[in-house]
């Protein structure tokens, strides 16, 4: 993804001239490449990320019926029943799995 450089400005050329009569182009970028914000990571694909990170999580889900807690992958991609009281927690779609309205989740730190 390229940087935004809608202020020309943020991008400062300086040239130098070399003994035998080539030119070489300093460039200064405004975007820190090797410190970038959070934000700017959490954009990122998985891959092309400065520490690869996966984007798919465990979490907990908390049934409504009988306040049961599951862990559930979020890209399940089969449906979760709660364990206690036979209700569906989750539907796979494509991508993400879909909780079922009223069910609460937490991330899983670790």
């Amino acid at each position: 993804m390229n940087p935004d450089f809608s202020n020309l400005e943020q991008l400062e050329c300086q040239f130098e001239i070399v003994t035998n009569q080539s030119v070489v182009e300093q460039i200064s970028l405004a975007v820190d490449l090797l410190n970038p914000s959070a934000e700017h990571e959490k954009r990122q694909h998985k891959l092309k990320r400065l520490v690869q990170s996966p984007n798919s999580y465990f979490m907990d889900v908390k049934c409504s019926g009988c306040f049961n807690i599951t862990t559930v992958f979020s890209n399940s991609q089969t449906v979760v029943v709660c364990p206690g009281c036979a209700t569906v927690l989750c539907q796979p779609t494509g991508g993400r799995a879909r909780l079922t309205e009223g069910c609460s989740f937490r991330r899983k730190i670790n």
